[in-house]
C-alpha cells in the first residue's frame, strides 16, 4: 500500500517566492489533520534544523520526514562544492529525523536563469544546454549525489522542474542517461511532466527504474494555453493556477496510479499543489485533495 504526504509548498512555501507564510507549526498540525502521513522539509530553515527539536514535533503528528528539495547549481562547476555541502547538510538532518528512505531532492535553483523561467511551459531544443555544459551538470549531480551517499547513508534525486535546466522529457532522459543509477534516481511530478510536455502515464512507464520519488500535482491545460500565447513566465502561471487541485485538471491520476502499481513502484506519493504565499486556504485544498486520492484508491 502506497502511503500519502504532502509537502510546504502546498501551504505557500516554496523557493524564491517572497511573501507572508504560515509557520511550520501550523502546517504540519494542517498537513497531519487532513489525513496525511508524511512531509517533506521545505525550505532549510522554515522547519527546525536540529533534530532534537524536529523528531518529537513529527512523532507527536505521526508524520514521517521523507524528504527535502534542495537548490543547487549543477550548470556551474565552481559552486559544485557549495552544492554538495548544503545537500549534505540537509541529507544529514533527513537521515537523523527520517531514517535511511529519506531522500535529497535536488533540482537547479528555480526561476533564475531568465531565458528558461520566461519560457516555463514552451522549452525549445536550441534553449537547452550545450554539450559542454551538459557535461558539467552531470559531473554535478554525480558529485553531489556521491558525496550525499557517501556522507548520510542517503539516496538522491534530481526534480524535472519549468524554470530550471531540467524540464522537458528529453532533457530528464538525457540527464538520466547521463548519471549514476546506483546512487541518482528522479521525482517523477505529474505536473511539470505535462507543462513540460510530456505524459505522466507514459513518462512512469518509460523511466520506471529510476523513479524513486512521486510528486502528484495536476496542470491546467487552459492555464497552459494562455501561458503559452501571453508568454507568461513560471511564477506568473503558478500565480494563474497552472497547479489546481487534483482533479481540476488534465492530469489521469487513476492511470499514473495504475501505472506505478504496474512497475511496482513502493515508495511515497506526495500531493503537491503549489500555492504562492497568501493564495487560497490551503487545509481546505488539502482536505479535497486527500479526498480525491480516496476516491481512486489511494
Amino acid at each position: 500500500m502506497l502511503k500519502v504526504a504532502n509537502a510546504p509548498c502546498s501551504w505557500g512555501v516554496i523557493e524564491n517566492i517572497e511573501g507572508e507564510r504560515y509557520d511550520y507549526v501550523r502546517v504540519l498540525d494542517e498537513l497531519a489533520g487532513t489525513g496525511y502521513v508524511g512531509t517533506e522539509l521545505g525550505d532549510w530553515g522554515f522547519m527546525p534544523t536540529d533534530p532534537e527539536k524536529l523528531k518529537p514535533e513529527l512523532d507527536k503528528r505521526s508524520l514521517d520526514m521523507i524528504g527535502s528539495w534542495v537548490n543547487v547549481y549543477l550548470h556551474d562547476e565552481s559552486k559544485h562544492e557549495m552544492s554538495a555541502e548544503d545537500c549534505v547538510r540537509t541529507g544529514k538532518l533527513l537521515a537523523a529525523v527520517g531514517g535511511k528512505d529519506a531522500l535529497v531532492i535536488m533540482g537547479n535553483d528555480p526561476y533564475l536563469d531568465p531565458v528558461r523561467n520566461k519560457n516555463s511551459g514552451r522549452i525549445t531544443p536550441e534553449m537547452s544546454m550545450t554539450e559542454d555544459q551538459w557535461e558539467v551538470f552531470a559531473k554535478g549531480a554525480n558529485t553531489v549525489a556521491q558525496r550525499v551517499m557517501d556522507e548520510t547513508g542517503l539516496r538522491t534525486v534530481i526534480h524535472h522542474h519549468i524554470g530550471t535546466w531540467i524540464e522537458t522529457p528529453a532533457e530528464t532522459e538525457r540527464i538520466l542517461e547521463m548519471t549514476n543509477p546506483d546512487i541518482l534516481g528522479m521525482v517523477f511530478d505529474t505536473g511539470h511532466w505535462s507543462f513540460g510536455g510530456g505524459d505522466p502515464v507514459t513518462g512512469v512507464k518509460q523511466f520506471a527504474d529510476r523513479i524513486w520519488h512521486v510528486h502528484f500535482k495536476d496542470h491546467h491545460p487552459d492555464v497552459a494555453k494562455q501561458s503559452r500565447e501571453k508568454e507568461w513566465d513560471g511564477p506568473t502561471s503558478v500565480g494563474e493556477g497552472i497547479f489546481p487541485e487534483l482533479g481540476k485538471g488534465d492530469v489521469d491520476f487513476a492511470g499514473v496510479f495504475k501505472a506505478l502499481q504496474e512497475v511496482n513502484y513502493d515508495g511515497w506519493i506526495v500531493v503537491e499543489q503549489d500555492v504562492l504565499p497568501g493564495l487560497g486556504t490551503p487545509k481546505e485544498s488539502a482536505q479535497r485533495n486527500r479526498d480525491f486520492l480516496k476516491s481512486i484508491g489511494l
